[in-house]
Order: C-alpha cells, then structure tokens, then sequence
C-alpha cells in the first residue's frame, strides 16, 4: 500500500480507499471478513455512502478493535433509518441518522464528516437555512467531527463552498468519462474541472475519489463512450494523478474483488 499525507492535519492516508455502494448486499459474515481483509492489505480509509443500511452494523463489528488504525468518512445527509439509503436536508433527519451511524458503527467519533451529496447551489442555501452546517461544524468544535468534507459532482459548487474556507476533503467523482464531458455527471468543462483540482492541492484541500470506474462503464467496451475497455488499474491511476487526490474509493463487494483492487500495487 502507498499512502499519502492529508495536508489539514497530517492523516496518513492509503491512497486506495474503499467505497461502500455494492458490499452492502452482501451476508454479514462475508462484509466483516472483506473489511478486515482490506485492513490487513493497508486499506485505512473507509466511505460509509452505501446503498444498503446492512453495511453500518457490520463495519461496526469488523473494525471495533481496529478503529484507531482507520478513517471513516460518514455522511450528514445520508438517511439509512428506513433500512435503505435515504436523501435528506431536513436538521432532525439529519441528526437521528447520524446518531443511528455512531450507534452501529459502535464509535463515539467521526474522523471525516461530510456535507452530503450536493450538486445544486439551492442544496447548500437549504443545509444551511435548516441547520445542518452549524450542526456540522457544532460536532466538529466538540470533537466528535475531527474534519468537515463535501461530497458533490459539481465543480462550481465545490468552489462555493470552498470559498468558505470550511472543509479539509472533498468526494469528487473522476474518471475520464466525467473529465471529457461525457455521462450523467459529466458536469463541468474539461479545464473546469481541472482547475478545481488544482485549486484543492493548492489550498490543502484532499480529494477522495468516487466514481473511478464510471459506475463499470469505463471497464465494458460496449457501454464506454470510447468505444474500449480499460482496465481497473488504468482508471485507478488516472485518479490519482489528478492533482489535489488523496484516496480512490473503488467499491468492494468481496475479498475476492478487494484482491483485484489491491493488484493495482503490483502492476
């Protein structure tokens, strides 16, 4: 494993994370037994945006005494009380989610909270109108929050809030369909977008990565818009020479996908 230094605060990080949004599916026994296995191969950093709510009690169990040797990245926004995932801006909402997270990941701290998913500038004006940001930043002056994040598809609404001066880490989607205007969250000119990377490895700003495979898209030739299949670990490396990137969060749905990942070291 490689890691790299997060700049706000100095976090070693592994510059392969791993994404939640397929393991979720999954028996328990076979999600602890992949999330351990990711520990064991020097995977530290964990996002917590799955599709599945079966995903928080099991992390929970794989990593209760593992969890000073990792990082989580956990969503204010991001609904799982109903059992499956849910979108939300609304305070209570917020905060009954959050405390069910903690509660099953069977931890009293998050090392990245983040702003959830906001693409619209209309998103950020509701968060804040309702109280989830100062709720946020509440958390993160009493400790419980280590660092404050933004996870968004959008460049222009990364900028805003980056104007902010608020958050340490940004989840941004990369991958060449995205980078060359192509796919549903193409959103951004080509230069656009590398200017907002530019701009977090200027300001200190890290980057986790979602999205390096373009949803398998990038890794099936009769559904890329190239017309070609390129392996995960081409895609893997276009990732983390965008300028600003900290971690790529490829999701996992078993050991056996995990070892896939990690031959990305070895190639």
């Amino acid at each position: 494993m490689e890691y790299r230094i997060l700049p706000h605060g100095g976090e070693k990080i592994s510059a392969i994370g791993m994404g939640s949004s397929v393991i979720g599916v999954r028996p328990e026994a076979e999600i602890i037994a992949t999330v351990r296995a990711a520990v064991e191969g020097g995977i530290n950093y964990f996002d917590m945006a799955g599709g599945h709510a079966a995903i928080f009690g099991a992390y929970g169990k794989a990593l209760e005494d593992l969890r000073k040797r990792v990082y989580l990245q956990v969503h204010f926004g991001a609904d799982y009380t109903s059992g499956e995932y849910g979108w939300t801006t609304k305070l209570d909402e917020v905060k009954r989610s959050v405390a069910w997270q903690l509660e099953n990941l069977r931890t009293d701290y998050i090392d990245f909270g983040f702003i959830h998913c906001l693409d619209e500038a209309q998103d950020l004006r509701t968060y804040t109108k309702n109280g989830v940001l100062d709720y946020l930043k509440s958390l993160k002056s009493a400790g419980v929050v280590r660092h404050l994040g933004l996870s968004s598809h959008t460049p222009a609404l990364v900028n805003e809030v980056l104007d902010l001066g608020l958050v340490d880490m940004v989840m941004f989607s990369i991958n060449p369909v995205y980078d060359y205007g192509k796919g549903d969250y193409g959103i951004g000119e080509t230069a656009e977008r590398h200017a907002l990377y530019c701009r977090c490895q200027r300001e200190g700003v890290g980057i986790s990565v979602m999205k390096p495979f373009c949803g398998g898209q990038l890794l099936d030739a009769a559904r890329s818009p190239f017309g070609t299949t390129l392996t995960k670990e081409q895609c893997l490396q276009y990732a983390l020479d965008q300028p600003g990137v900290i971690t790529v969060l490829p999701g996992c749905g078993s050991k056996a996908e995990l070892r896939e990942i990690l031959h990305f070291f070895d190639t």
